[in-house]
């Protein structure tokens, strides 16, 4: 972007570019509280939709007064300003969101709810709900409209605010192409106005999501699925929040054919080139050659094998298979569950348990936990370290241990083994050291307040890869997340909220030459 074109975007500025982008996501949140409130109209639950409606309303007119109040103020520091009310739409906008769903549920704390929302806003689908059949759909409705909105808001944000600064992965991308005369990502379109960029790029991608989101809605309900619960997993699964109205999927009514519907769908949160060309890549790169799609579907095809392995490896005696499908649905349960957890989705397959059983495993929540850890694509709606820097290290080991056997040899930029540049590889490893660091300071911190090393470790790596149901499956027995203590479920949200923006972004907060303007 030229100076003389952003030049015409300041000349050009709309009334709603000087709104800081907390009081947007807030604004729009107040307007989908109208979606599960015309719901309960529908299907007659007016004690479940009464407090939605109401809080549209006031919250609505309160937004109205705080945009008016601070329309006229000016932005020093466009990025530092855009980051703030980044972290403060995943921090302190739940509070707003919890509010109906407490009225909605007498009996429920508001720290619980407010736990539930920050789990739903992170794309994390945690939940107190221990027995989702004696929770509302209504309410089922608002978690999952509330993790399908906090998924774009990362969709947006992630190319308009993260890429800019640097952090979220990108930091990798930029040392890894060259950029030429395409300054989409340098820091000079945050100077001026940056929330054009935020609606310059809201425009080009919500047709995208919320087309896929029709698709798999329709697909689901091709597949057997009731309308409601086609909505919500429809809408889960584009955000990979998890988010579901039952248990697992054996309760689902369209059975395997819906399970085949979520696995296509969480391939969107592998590579952000499958919806969008707006992150650079190599030219003449197809889709197909993007290395985290490669490096994911080698992942998907290797784990499961080895899970299904493992059943001759422990009964060698037995040399052939079952008369019926229960190694089929083994091996399918492992191959959904790897795709759910490495996009940190987390959907429970129906044939999970047979898979346990088939092969053997009695610790496979230590290969979740690792699935989830590794994580999706850049600039997608999943967590954890994410699959461009588990490539960079990895090709970059490759070509160290060539230079072992080789010391003289020599590899242009080209080449395959020399893909990413040194500095991108040392960018990978010092995050990973971020990320190691901040697991052991949250887990530390889960003990001082109570928990024992099983429940801070699954509680801390759950939080930190926005892999919520890793509650559910990766210890011996579920957590009950309502049950857990005031301090212990305030960590669980700090920690979903660093997983959802990455230390990094906070470390950038916290640098002195960012507050300098």
């Amino acid at each position: 972007m030229t100076t003389s074109r952003i030049r015409r975007q300041t000349q050009h500025q709309r009334w709603y570019d000087r709104l800081p982008l907390l009081v947007m996501t807030a604004a729009v949140a107040a307007a989908l509280m109208l979606v599960p409130a015309i719901y309960a109209g529908w299907v007659g639950d007016h004690d479940a939709g009464r407090p939605f409606l109401y809080g549209a309303l006031t919250f609505a007119a309160i937004i109205l007064f705080i945009g008016l109040s601070v329309w006229t103020m000016d932005q020093n520091n466009a990025a530092r300003a855009m980051l703030l009310s980044l972290v403060g739409t995943f921090a302190l906008l739940p509070v707003m969101l919890a509010l109906p769903v407490v009225e909605a549920m007498p009996g429920l704390s508001f720290r619980s709810a407010y736990l539930e929302m920050v789990s739903s806003l992170t794309t994390t689908g945690a939940t107190v709900f221990s027995v989702p059949s004696r929770v509302p759909d209504t309410v089922h409705l608002w978690r999952a409209l509330m993790g399908w909105y906090g998924g774009f808001i990362m969709w947006v944000a992630s190319i308009a605010i993260l890429a800019p600064l640097r952090i979220g992965g990108f930091e990798l991308v930029l040392t890894s192409v060259s950029l030429g005369r395409d300054a989409t990502l340098g820091r000079a379109v945050m100077a001026e106005y940056p929330m054009q960029r935020v609606w310059r790029f809201c425009r080009a991608l919500a047709p995208v999501y919320g087309g896929l989101t029709l698709v798999a809605w329709l697909a689901l309900l091709v597949a057997g699925e009731t309308p409601f619960i086609a909505a919500c997993h429809a809408m889960s699964v584009l955000s990979t929040s998890g988010i579901s109205p039952v248990a697992t999927l054996g309760q689902a009514a369209s059975g395997l054919a819906g399970e085949i519907v979520l696995f296509v769908f969480l391939f969107f949160a592998l590579s952000r080139g499958l919806f969008a060309r707006d992150v650079p890549t190599p030219l003449g790169r197809k889709w197909y050659q993007d290395p985290e799609l490669r490096l994911a579907v080698v992942m998907i095809a290797v784990v499961p094998l080895l899970v299904f392995s493992l059943h001759w490896v422990s009964l060698l005696e037995v040399l052939v298979l079952s008369s019926d499908l229960q190694p089929l649905r083994g091996y399918w349960g492992g191959q959904f569950m790897t795709l759910s957890f490495l996009s940190t989705g987390g959907f429970i397959s129906a044939d999970w348990e047979t898979a346990r059983n088939w092969s053997g495993l009695t610790t496979p929540g230590l290969i979740l936990m690792g699935l989830a850890m590794i994580g999706g694509g850049v600039a997608t709606t999943a967590g954890g370290v994410k699959l461009l820097r588990v490539y960079a290290l990895a090709r970059h080991s490759q070509f160290e241990m060539a230079k072992l056997v080789h010391p003289s040899i020599v590899a242009n930029p080209g080449t395959r083994l020399r893909r990413f540049k040194p500095e991108a590889a040392y960018v990978a490893w010092l995050y990973f050291m971020i990320f190691a660091v901040t697991i052991a300071a949250l887990m530390l911190a889960f003990s001082v307040v109570g928990a024992d090393f099983d429940t801070s470790l699954v509680l801390t790596v759950a939080g930190l890869t926005t892999t919520g149901p890793l509650t559910i499956v990766a210890g011996d027995v579920p957590i009950e997340l309502g049950l857990l203590s005031g301090p212990q479920q305030l960590l669980l949200c700090v920690a979903m909220v660093l997983g959802r923006l990455e230390t990094l972004a906070l470390i950038a907060l916290l640098n002195p030459e960012f507050w300098r303007a």
